[in-house]
């Protein structure tokens, strides 16, 4: 596909084939944009490409494959010219106490959620650096600021991303690329249901993991959050004259958020007469 269409920001999406990822796509779409839109199986796209046959690319991408994401972020140049925005979607959760987690697994996670959108990122930047534009939304989680019992391999990866997200928007604001760290609470997708994977179970963990886990799995189909409204408020953030480094979807998102950072607060008050005199004298 090569196309000489200059209307609308591009937009290079990973993980569209479900949830937010897909959600943002059609938005993306409907706001007259065109679009880069990834997933491991680019069979499950064709509801995109039908959408707007004529702004949109398709593409196969693992983002823990390096050589396929420079194929792809080729491919969307050589139909482009251009990526405006890149949204790093994709990614999964790993649920189950840290010492439940096998090596292999933790790893994973860690190479999709963290070194994934890395890859897909460094691969983007030297267009956005030529540009002197440009936009990343890296999409973390309210986990990215306060985890959750049984959250710990999942929250680790979006800890992460957030302190590397943090940092890129230092280095690459006086080039004219912005960040957005994208926080969302539950949303009603499947991240709850098939897209999540889960430890095998030692029984010390059992008294405080499994009732975690009862109550994540039946959240499932019921979460508060719409794909739809937080895709428009991702569109609409990116679009503002200064977007901002965070952008927290959906009120428990915000309340927890909230919540969190009250208590560090309280606590670096409570702690500051034991930690703050250690420098030398004066």
């Amino acid at each position: 596909m090569t196309t000489s269409a200059s209307s609308g920001k591009v937009w290079f999406i990973t993980g569209t084939s479900t949830g937010l990822g897909r959600a943002l796509a059609h938005v993306v779409l409907e706001h007259g944009d065109r679009l880069v839109a990834t997933a491991r199986d680019r069979a499950t796209l064709t509801g995109l490409t039908e959408q707007a046959a004529d702004r949109v690319l398709a593409l196969n991408l693992d983002v823990t494959d390096p050589a396929a994401v420079r194929r792809a972020v080729d491919a969307a140049l050589e139909a482009f010219g251009r990526i405006d925005v890149l949204v790093n979607n994709a990614g999964y959760a790993m649920r189950g106490a840290l010492e439940e987690i096998t090596d292999q697994e933790l790893r994973r996670q860690f190479d999709t959620n963290v070194f994934g959108a890395i890859d897909v990122t460094r691969a983007v930047l030297p267009a956005m650096r030529s540009q002197r534009s440009g936009h990343i939304v890296q999409m973390s989680s309210v986990g990215g600021v306060t985890t959750m019992l049984g959250g710990t391999a999942y929250g680790g990866t979006k800890f992460a991303l957030e302190g590397l997200s943090e940092g890129l928007a230092a280095e690459l604001e006086h080039l004219g690329i912005g960040v957005t760290i994208v926080e969302p609470g539950p949303f009603r997708t499947d991240f709850a249901g098939r897209s999540f994977r889960w430890a095998a179970p030692i029984d010390d963990y059992r008294p405080v993991i499994e009732p975690a886990k009862a109550t994540f799995v039946a959240q499932h189909g019921a979460q508060p959050g719409d794909p739809v409204r937080a895709a428009r408020a991702i569109v609409a953030a990116v679009n503002l004259d200064t977007p901002p480094l965070r952008l927290p979807l959906g009120a428990r998102s915000f309340d927890r958020i909230r919540a969190k950072l009250r208590a560090r607060l309280d606590e670096l008050d409570r702690l500051e007469p034991l930690g703050r005199d250690t420098d030398f004298p004066t």
